[in-house]
């Protein structure tokens, strides 16, 4: 049985435990159960417009021991991550519950036109324009962005209404900043849940969202069920972070003998926020010496690589790129291989955001311009012998300066 496998059980609230004001079938005699073993609770929700000691009450409504302390909520972890970041005011677009929150973690909760170290943003049905223009300003001014989740929509009776995501995506689609989220699927919900427990306890997630509880669980490096009625179809890929280690119809599958779960082995990378096109082209000077780039944003060598642009061909692509970078006019002389293998093919960049490339890589002859040793995107360029590679160079182009090198093969799908 799952119960004999796991020493603390973590749990998403509506949808899990609860709907509304009414327990979900089997959730209050499967928490007892859970009890009477001597298993740790704790209960996570990303609704940022209540507080813990609501919630507990609430469970005890329903005939669920919790206390306050098991309980952890967006807004309460954001005004503990404010504490944590010594950030003393905050200009919050949010409800009472979640000033309240930040004002005990000893926040102060800055009024318009009052400059605040932070823009946080929560959920109120009275967020006006301008409170999201003053937030804009606020940001722009260098304070910094934080959310307490990023849940696009939340259900009700007259369908899916705008939630936290869909106000912090406003603000940053007017500021080109990404909010650091504090609530699931971010680790540190998890993290926080589990940070007082010993690090040999076995730990599960139970929750009823693949893109929050499951995602941000294996992203803790924590396994994770779904509470599913079965309709649920399982993402393509099996390294899917968002694919759960099981999949329950309800809690009371916790006790039985029947149900398996399978072990979450966490991936060296980063789950990225989308997948885009990019290219590479590997140069060779008559030497047999190969080009290489050491980048502004890193300080690494590389392969002179970027993007696809909309309406633009591969071939193109990286023509222009290389001119870009380098001041080189070349012309494709064969496709080398395509590659999208994420362990080196995700990146994260300086603002935050990640992304998992597949890069088509060509090599490229030089028919005209003149080498540039510095540009805006570039520190340094300059050739070097295959065998004689400087140390700080981009995980991935080794393989692709190895793949370059089998003349005689085929291009490689990796």
């Amino acid at each position: 049985m799952i119960i004999d496998e796991f020493d603390v059980f973590l749990f998403d609230l509506d949808g899990v435990i609860y709907i509304g004001e009414n327990p979900l079938p089997g959730a209050v005699e499967s928490l007892r159960r859970l009890r009477q073993e001597k298993k740790m609770i704790r209960f996570l929700t990303n609704d940022p417009c209540t507080t813990r000691e609501k919630i507990a009450g609430r469970l005890k409504r329903m005939g669920i021991t919790a206390s306050p302390e098991e309980i952890i909520t967006s807004a309460w972890l954001t005004a503990q991550y404010l504490r944590k970041q010594n950030i003393r005011s905050a200009y919050v677009l949010g409800d009472d519950h979640l000033k309240h929150e930040c004002s005990q973690a000893g926040v102060m909760v800055v009024k318009g036109e009052e400059e605040a170290e932070a823009v946080v943003v929560g959920w109120s049905g009275n967020v006006s324009l301008y409170d999201i223009q003053e937030a804009v300003k606020q940001i722009h001014n260098g304070a910094k962005f934080i959310a307490t989740n990023a849940d696009m929509s939340f259900p009700t009776s007259k369908g899916p209404l705008p939630a936290t995501g869909a106000v912090a995506e406003m603000i940053r689609a007017s500021t080109g900043k990404k909010p650091y989220i504090v609530g699931k699927p971010n680790p540190f919900m998890f993290q926080k849940a589990i940070e007082s427990i010993s690090s040999k306890a076995k730990v599960v997630m139970i929750g009823d969202n693949p893109l929050t509880d499951i995602l941000g669980a294996h992203q803790a490096g924590i396994q994770a069920i779904l509470i599913s009625n079965g309709k649920n179809a399982p993402f393509p890929s099996p390294g899917d972070y968002r694919n759960p280690d099981a999949v329950i119809g309800n809690l009371q599958s916790l006790f039985d003998d029947r149900v398996k779960i399978k072990q979450w082995n966490t991936r060296d990378f980063a789950w990225p926020e989308r997948i885009e096109a990019g290219v590479a082209g590997i140069i060779f000077n008559e030497q047999q010496q190969v080009l290489l780039l050491k980048r502004s944003d890193n300080g690494l060598w590389g392969i002179p690589s970027g993007h696809v642009e909309p309406g633009e061909k591969v071939e193109e692509a990286i023509i222009r790129e290389i001119y870009e970078e380098t001041g080189l006019e070349v012309e494709v002389t064969r496709l080398i291989g395509i590659y999208s293998d994420p362990d080196s093919q995700i990146f994260l960049y300086p603002n935050g955001e990640i992304s998992h490339f597949i890069t088509t890589c060509f090599e490229c002859k030089i028919i005209g311009g003149t080498l540039r040793q510095k540009t805006d995107e570039t520190l340094d360029a300059r050739f070097f012998a295959p065998n004689d590679l400087p140390e700080n160079l981009l995980t991935m182009h080794p393989r692709w300066l190895q793949d370059a090198l089998e003349k005689e093969h085929a291009p490689y799908i990796r």
